[in-house]
């Protein structure tokens, strides 16, 4: 079997540059097993390592992980505060080797909800990594796409307002410097876990172009195999790089 081109020409010619994952499959893997839904959300941690880290080493420069949507607040208190305490112990432990790893962390959403402590975890990761220039590692917690817009049409309306913009000065790249994703490419594959097909209002502007990806895989299952297995499918949509999961990792582990 012929390999496929070198690893370092791969982004211009198939890798996405920003790849977009909702994590879904926590709760049924944990059923599935008899166990509390946390049980399984625990268990996903270690797929975000494993995705992180394989993204970091393909070279794409941005990732963003849908971990917690404004509507997951209507789950029972008791997930949601243990979500909560999940995410400050996982900010707590891994931001260091994320730093190591030149791995730049952002967390973008709405962040007044949460407790000052989280604020401050979130605060302090995310100037701890602030000047890495490897992946951008956003994290969407407490996100909504219409959320995300509506927050920027607020912030032009303002200038409007005071008199420094006029309505017919507004474009697109205007409003994408008040996303929360400003300064990184649109997403170019959206890869969703779990089975469902939907998109469930994650980063509705920044996806206006980007190809889907649904796996019945549950998120604690989401392994390199599967994650390479994404990449590949795009690559074959894109018609640029016709590869197969198997050519990608067999790449992957030329560079290491």
């Amino acid at each position: 079997m012929s390999l496929a081109p070198p690893l370092a020409e791969l982004p211009n010619q198939g890798l996405p540059r920003h790849v977009a994952i909702i994590m879904d499959g926590n709760g049924r893997w944990a059923q599935q097993r008899g166990k509390m839904r946390v049980f399984g959300h625990k268990a996903g941690v270690q797929a975000v390592r494993d995705a992180v880290s394989f993204a970091s080493r393909l070279g794409i420069e941005a990732l963003t992980l849908f971990a917690f949507s404004s509507e997951n607040w209507r789950r029972p208190e008791s997930e949601v505060s243990a979500l909560m305490e999940l995410f400050i112990h996982v900010l707590g432990s891994e931001v260091k080797k994320l730093h190591k790893s030149n791995i730049r962390l952002r967390v973008i959403g709405e962040r007044s909800r949460f407790s000052e402590r989280l604020q401050k975890k979130v605060a302090d990761a995310e100037a701890m990594t602030a000047d890495n220039t490897g992946l951008v590692l956003n994290v969407a917690a407490n996100y909504g796409g219409r959320w995300d817009l509506l927050q920027a049409m607020q912030r032009l309306a303002k200038d409007v307002q005071q008199g420094l913009l006029v309505p017919e000065q507004l474009d697109e790249e205007m409003i994408c410097g008040q996303l929360t994703t400003a300064g990184q490419p649109d997403v170019d594959l959206l890869i969703r876990t779990g089975g469902d097909h939907r998109i469930s209002n994650f980063l509705l502007w920044q996806m206006a172009y980007a190809e889907l990806y649904f796996t019945s895989v549950l998120w604690p299952d989401f392994d390199e195999v599967a994650f390479s297995d994404a990449i590949a499918s795009f690559a074959s949509r894109e018609r640029r790089f016709g590869c197969t999961g198997e050519q990608i990792r067999a790449l992957l582990a030329q560079s290491d």
